[in-house]
Parts: structure tokens; C-alpha cells; sequence
């Protein structure tokens, strides 16, 4: 028997443990073994020292997530508390991409996120498609630390176009890479998951991982890189060819992307899904479709996700059309 305790200080402990402690008493279904008690911000965990050393890995790994979403899903709180089943007792995970900050397990979550991490295996190119929310991201940004912690690969480079700057940019405060840091920040904020800061300035300082736009890809070769093109979409056919060509020796790519949210302007057309469709099934490229299923954050955005594609497709609401509301004395 072991005693241990908690200390919830990198996130709100009501949005961990929830309303009234509502996520605590779902999290005692997963650890029957264990008495867990919270007060506050602290909760003591008292019983066999195997699952006690897993709860509190695990719980480490929600109170990351709160601490990066402000918020915890259901399916994502069953998830990391091991209801798919992937983890022994006490043991170690056998499917984990990285192991993050704060003893965090960053993992695929959902069978398409394995998908893309099996695909790596096997496909020197691949392409994760889907929308908002599905990890397509942070799943990529995993995989690459993982190949150069295990030094498959001698660099990292992760790129997004700069679309929403256009010709603005000069308008804009500050140097060249304060001008552009702002389109770049969803890869920053997933790399500071995946190792400590200092580790990453190490690396970003020496060139070990660069963050640049599309554009300064242009005329590079990248040999011995894994190299990440985000937000695809926004990259026009001639782009994406550019970008593809720069495949060097004992590279991998992968490129990912929301085909529904193109923020081009309306003369230029997207690459994405032209490229998706002429590159699936040849060898050597894999493509990896995910939908609202493989949605990780909040719940309605699954829903807003399934909404939006009834709009798109001509679909009547569900609810039917908005009644007129009646006042007294008149109607509207």
C-alpha cells in the first residue's frame, strides 16, 4: 500500500475533476483499487503501488490536457484513463509516440491518428486530411520529435503558408520573423509539449528544428529531414509542387490539411485536394482521411463539424425551418 499526493498547480482543478467533482467519480470507475480523495486543489491517492504509480501518470496526462485545452471531453478523459485498453497494469504504454512535459504521453487517440502513425512506417509521403480539432497537428509534430529523438532523421521542418499576411505584411510591427511568428504559433505551441524549452532553443538556435513560411522553402533540398507542411490547404497547386519537389534523400513529408477551410483569395485555387486526389494510391505516399469522428476537442465541435457539412451539401436543418416568434399585439 502506498500514499501519494497531488498537487493540480499547471491547470484549474474544477475543470479537471469538474462540476461538483463529477470527472473524479467517472475516474474512480477506471482505478476501483485506489481511495481518491480531493480537496481543493490537491488530491491524495491511497492504495496498491502499481496503480497508484499509473493513476497518477495517467492524471498527469489529463491535467496536461486541461492545462492546453481548458476543457475535458468525455471520450477524451475515458481515453487517457485506459478504457481503450492499450496499457497493462503498472506498465508502460506500448503505443506512445513521445513522452511530452510534465510526463505526458502524447499518443494517437482515435484509429485514424493510429493510421497516421503506422503510416509513417511505411510511406516516405503522407497526407492527413480532415477537419478542425482531429489532431492532424499535433499528431505530425509527435511524429517528428519522435524521429529525431530516435535519430531517423538529423532535422525537423515544419512549415505553414503564410496566407492570412498576403501583402499586408509590411504593415505589420517588428522584423521578418516577428511579422510572421503569429501564422507559425500553432507549431511552436505543439513542439512545447513534446520536450523542455530549453532543449527546444538548443535545437532552434542551432537549426536542429526550424519553423519557416512556405515560401522560404523554395529552392532547398531537404535530405535527412522529416518535414511537416501544415494547413495545405492554403497552398496554391503551384505551391504544393514546389513544396514536394524539395524531397531530398531519407526524407519523410507530411502534409495536413482542411480542405473545407480555404482562406485564399477567391482567383487562387487550393492544391490540396487536386494533389490528395492525382498522389492517393501511388507508392510510396499515403493518404489518411479524418472526419468528425476523430474530434478531440470540445464535444460540439463535432457537432458545429457535422452542421457545417449540411450546409454544404444543401441538407435542410435537422430541427426543421425556424418558426416566426408571436408577440402580443403583432407578429414577426
Amino acid at each position: 500500500m502506498s500514499e501519494r499526493t497531488i498537487h493540480i498547480t499547471a491547470a484549474d482543478p474544477i475543470a479537471v475533476l469538474g462540476p461538483n467533482d463529477a470527472n473524479l467519480r467517472l475516474i474512480r470507475e477506471f482505478f476501483p483499487k485506489l481511495n481518491l480523495v480531493a480537496r481543493g486543489d490537491e488530491i491524495k491517492v491511497i492504495g496498491p503501488s502499481a496503480q497508484a504509480d499509473l493513476f497518477v501518470d495517467r492524471f498527469g496526462q489529463l491535467v496536461q490536457y486541461v492545462a492546453r485545452y481548458n476543457e475535458l471531453p468525455r471520450k477524451v478523459l475515458d481515453d487517457i484513463m485506459g478504457s481503450d485498453g492499450t496499457e497493462e497494469s503498472g506498465g508502460e504504454a506500448t503505443d506512445v509516440i513521445v513522452h511530452g512535459n510534465g510526463g505526458l504521453r502524447v499518443k494517437a487517440r482515435t484509429p485514424n491518428q493510429q493510421r497516421m502513425v503506422d503510416a509513417v512506417a511505411d510511406h516516405d509521403m503522407i497526407f492527413a486530411v480532415g477537419p478542425a480539432g482531429t489532431g492532424k497537428t499535433y499528431t505530425a509534430v509527435a511524429l517528428a520529435v519522435r524521429a529525431l529523438k530516435e535519430r531517423q532523421v538529423r532535422r525537423i521542418i515544419l512549415t505553414r503558408p503564410a496566407v492570412e499576411a498576403g501583402e499586408s505584411l509590411g504593415f505589420l510591427p517588428g522584423d521578418l520573423r516577428e511579422k510572421l511568428d503569429p501564422y507559425l504559433q500553432p507549431l511552436y505551441d505543439a513542439l512545447r509539449d513534446m520536450g523542455p524549452p530549453q532543449k527546444l532553443m538548443e535545437y532552434m538556435g542551432g537549426g536542429v528544428i526550424q519553423i519557416a513560411p512556405l515560401a522560404l522553402m523554395r529552392g532547398r533540398t531537404l535530405d535527412h529531414a522529416f518535414v511537416m507542411l501544415d494547413e495545405a490547404q492554403n497552398a496554391s497547386l503551384p505551391q504544393l509542387k514546389m513544396f514536394l519537389t524539395r524531397m531530398g534523400r531519407d526524407a519523410k513529408f507530411i502534409i495536413t490539411g482542411d480542405a473545407t477551410q480555404v482562406d485564399l483569395p477567391d482567383r487562387v485555387r487550393s492544391g490540396l485536394v487536386p494533389a490528395v486526389e492525382h498522389l492517393r494510391g501511388v507508392k510510396g505516399v499515403a493518404v489518411i482521411d479524418l472526419d468528425e469522428k476523430d474530434v478531440i476537442r470540445h464535444e460540439l465541435v463535432t457537432r458545429v463539424i457535422a452542421a457545417f457539412k449540411d450546409i454544404e451539401e444543401g441538407k435542410p436543418p435537422a430541427h426543421g425551418p425556424a418558426k416566426p416568434t408571436e408577440h402580443k399585439g403583432r407578429k414577426t
